[in-house]
């Protein structure tokens, strides 16, 4: 999978992709993340990117001319699946987006900054708006950041054990259950027997109902109206 991002601060891209589990599917070569400076782009002499809005108001704008630039230059080497641009007002942010992200081949995020990108870009290039959130952050780095890993996390090869990803929360519309590990009592607390009698199907079974309850408990919007 590619992952082209445009940014204004790509320095701020730096560490998430140089570590973990990232740096690990890079290595193998299951995952090719490229930052852009969109300053690469600018218009003039002095790096123009933003400009001030028309009717007045607070905050600058990112310009079509540099952002459109960035694009369909790359465009011309990279037919991308999706164009993203991650923006408070997109859609938000879920694991059945991310299942889907996952099985593309190339996309492209722009991260906006300052008060966001002109909207002439949003109309005839953006494919898809994602928000991870209902509050604002300085830029859209972060966001990118986030939906990369999520993203890359999916694809095949990259986790050392591939079910992991199958067994996390939001998969099944669930809350993973608690997990326990060594030693199996500390401080007198006690690791639930079920989980040391070594029957797959009964500890499946006792999985499931704790992811239930935990979800009905701490999100039951997630729940359909039958109760899953």
């Amino acid at each position: 999978m590619n992952i082209h991002i445009i940014s204004v601060v790509p320095e701020l891209l730096e560490s998430p992709f140089n570590h973990s589990i990232l740096k690990r599917a890079k290595e193998r070569g299951l995952l090719n993340v490229v930052v852009h400076n969109l300053r690469k782009w600018s218009i003039n002499k002095h790096n123009q990117i933003d400009d001030y809005q028309y009717g007045g108001g607070a905050g600058m704008v990112i310009m079509c001319e540099p952002l459109v630039n960035a694009i369909e230059e790359l465009q011309k080497d990279t037919k991308f699946d999706e164009i993203i641009y991650v923006t408070p007002d997109g859609e938000t942010y879920n694991q059945q987006i991310t299942n889907q992200l996952s099985l593309k081949d190339n996309i492209l995020i722009i991260c906006g900054h300052y008060k966001g990108i002109d909207q002439r870009i949003r109309d005839h290039y953006v494919t898809k708006e994602i928000s991870i959130g209902d509050y604002v952050l300085s830029g859209g780095e972060l966001a990118a950041a986030i939906l990369v890993d999520s993203i890359g996390r999916l694809i095949p090869g990259v986790l050392n054990d591939e079910t992991s990803a199958l067994t996390d929360s939001f998969q099944d519309n669930l809350l993973a259950p608690p997990v326990y590990t060594r030693p199996a009592e500390f401080k007198g607390w006690k690791v639930p027997d079920i989980l040391l009698t070594g029957d797959p199907k009964k500890v499946e079974d006792w999985r499931y109902e704790q992811s239930l309850e935990r979800t009905k408990t701490r999100r039951p919007d997630l729940l359909d109206d039958d109760g899953i």
